[in-house]
């Protein structure tokens, strides 16, 4: 599952390189995507799932000052402006991050250690097997996004 989730993560990095700040931002009417949001949000993903809800720890900055209830879509908005090494910073270490989030936790309960945090949706706490497999649909879903907006960029295509 870990090299599963490497390989989507590293075909999304694959979409997001070289792209510039214009790349960043372009939309494909009539969807308000871009890869800068995709970036931003895939950042917040990783941090959410593996910081916030496996181990339990509170949203640092950004994250922590956003009203999500007035503006659920923030990271996708604000990605298409942010500067292009900022989001790349922050995507790469976030997934730094994770991978040795996820590394302890393996070491300490394996794939069926429980999240700190349970479901908002009453349904009790993560398994960091699913939250893996959860990640991978995340990555392939959005994969496919940018597959459709890199082409639109520049023409690349392909892994």
């Amino acid at each position: 599952m870990l090299a599963f989730l490497d390989y989507h993560r590293a075909t999304f990095r694959s979409k997001v390189d070289g792209v510039d700040a214009a790349g960043l931002a372009l939309r494909i009417e009539p969807s308000t995507m871009t890869l800068g949001g995709m970036m931003k949000h895939l950042t917040l993903v990783e941090e959410s799932w593996f910081s916030r809800v496996l181990l339990g720890r509170e949203f640092g900055a950004p994250w922590d000052g956003i009203d999500w209830e007035s503006d659920p879509d923030w990271e996708w908005r604000t990605g298409a402006l942010d500067p292009a090494a900022d989001l790349f910073a922050a995507y790469d270490s976030t997934v730094a991050h994770a991978r040795a989030d996820v590394a302890d936790v393996l070491v300490e309960g394996g794939l069926d250690a429980l999240s700190q945090r349970e479901s908002r949706h009453g349904s009790g706490h993560f398994s960091l097997r699913w939250i893996l497999l959860h990640m991978i649909e995340e990555y392939a879903r959005h994969n496919g996004h940018a597959d459709l907006l890199r082409e639109a960029v520049d023409g690349q295509v392909g892994e």
